[in-house]
């Protein structure tokens, strides 16, 4: 599934991206988690696929698994 996340410098910044697009996997995440469906997210970004979607969702739980933040008091405020 890693596959499908590409990090380039000369793309967004070097920021984790779909492969072969220039979406942020931060952008599909956090519309994931603001309550948009995987339907919704297809709709908005046509050339992904659900697997697209999941491999965001795989990413980012790799890195929630791999590095421990403690979280402050005003994040937690939100």
């Amino acid at each position: 599934m890693i596959e499908r996340i590409s990090i380039k410098s000369s793309v967004c910044h070097g920021q984790a991206c779909i492969a072969g697009t220039r979406i942020p996997v931060h952008q599909i995440v956090r519309m994931f988690a603001n309550g948009d469906s995987i339907e919704r997210l297809l709709i908005a970004y046509p050339t992904i696929t659900r697997e697209d979607v999941a491999a965001c969702l795989y990413y980012a739980a790799e890195l929630a698994e791999e590095q421990v933040t403690p979280l402050n008091e005003a994040l937690l405020a939100r």
